[in-house]
């Protein structure tokens, strides 16, 4: 066992010799030089920093104050694409929103559209069927001019007052007088009225 130990220590003195005779002695070689050279006024820093630079593995490792401003330069800019893209982002989204709205009042208008359509047909039906309501008031009324003025005055008397005053406005004057004359009074006088404000 004795000599296992002996050789242990063999195997590590020259380890621990090279460390001391050469490492550390170079160390301080280099701290001195490097010492000297800045009280002297050389820029060691950036001398060393550009010799490590121009080091193929080395220039990995070190960077100079121009990469240094390179990579200033290159965070600004993808800090202003990131914020462009956030605007770009929230335009789309303002687009997006506002084409929803343009469909919705597209859709409206269809509505509108639809339901003026709807109400021009009623109104051209309701006109065609007044047209024809006119067109047998002026047939029934003609045959009021031929007949005699009690028994026309008689009929008018059971209608209702809007047919009665239809047919009674496309009656001549002369014949419509006879019929007012038979009437009773009252019912006459109602049906002028209503005659002469629609």
């Amino acid at each position: 066992m004795a000599k296992d130990n002996k050789k242990q220590q063999n195997k590590t003195n020259p380890i621990l010799w090279f460390f001391f005779a050469i490492v550390i002695p170079f160390i301080v070689a280099i701290t001195l030089t490097v010492i000297i050279f800045t009280v002297a006024g050389v820029d060691v820093v950036g001398w060393a920093k550009s010799t490590g630079n121009s080091i193929p593995v080395i220039s990995s490792v070190i960077t100079t104050d121009k990469e240094k401003n390179e990579q200033r330069e290159e965070k600004k800019t993808k800090d202003i694409i990131a914020s462009k893209d956030e605007k770009i982002a929230q335009l789309n989204q303002k687009v997006s929103n506002l084409e929803s709205t343009v469909g919705q009042l597209e859709q409206e208008i269809v509505k509108l559209e639809n339901r003026n359509a709807n109400e021009e047909k009623i109104k051209s039906e309701t006109a065609d069927e007044a047209e024809s309501g006119n067109e047998s008031i002026k047939a029934i009324s003609s045959s009021f001019n031929e007949m005699d003025s009690a028994q026309a005055a008689l009929i008018i008397e059971n209608m209702e007052q809007d047919l009665a005053v239809g047919i009674l406005k496309q009656i001549p004057n002369d014949v419509r007088g006879g019929i007012f004359e038979e009437m009773e009074p009252d019912l006459a006088a109602e049906l002028t009225q209503l005659f002469v404000t629609n």
